[in-house]
C-alpha cells in the first residue's frame, strides 16, 4: 500500500486560510503564516463584536424610551418602575418603536405608568 502524504490536504487548509485573508493589506493577504495569525485575530474580533453589538443596540432602546419619557415629564426608571407595577411587559425593544413610530400610543403607556406610581 502506497504511503499517504499530507500534501493534498495542507494545501486545502491553507487555501482556506488565504481565502479568508483576501483583502487584507500586504503579505498579510499572500503569506500563510502571517494570514493565519491575522484571520484567528479577525475571527476573535469578529466573535466578541456579535455579543458587543447586542449592548449597543440595547442601549439605543434605552436611549429612545429615555428621550420619550422626558418629553411626557418622566424619567426612564420611574417609568420602567410603574410599567412594572402595572403589571405590563413590553420589552424595550418594542417600547423604543413606541416611542419612535406611535408616539400616541407611548403617551398612554407613561400615563398608566404615572397613575400606578401615584
Amino acid at each position: 500500500m502506497a504511503r499517504v502524504k499530507g500534501a493534498m490536504m495542507t494545501r486545502k487548509r491553507r487555501n482556506k486560510i488565504l481565502k479568508l485573508a483576501k483583502g487584507y493589506w500586504g503579505a498579510k493577504s499572500k503569506h500563510f503564516k502571517m494570514a493565519n495569525e491575522q484571520v484567528m485575530k479577525s475571527l476573535k474580533y469578529a466573535y466578541i463584536g456579535r455579543r458587543l453589538k447586542k449592548r449597543d443596540i440595547r442601549s439605543l432602546w434605552i436611549t429612545r424610551i429615555s428621550a420619550a419619557c422626558k418629553m411626557n415629564g418622566m424619567n426612564y426608571s420611574t417609568f420602567m418602575n410603574g410599567l412594572k407595577k402595572a403589571g405590563v411587559t413590553i420589552n424595550r425593544k418594542m417600547l423604543a418603536e413606541m416611542a419612535v413610530n406611535d408616539k400616541a400610543a407611548f403617551t398612554q403607556l407613561t400615563e398608566l405608568a404615572k397613575s400606578k406610581l401615584a
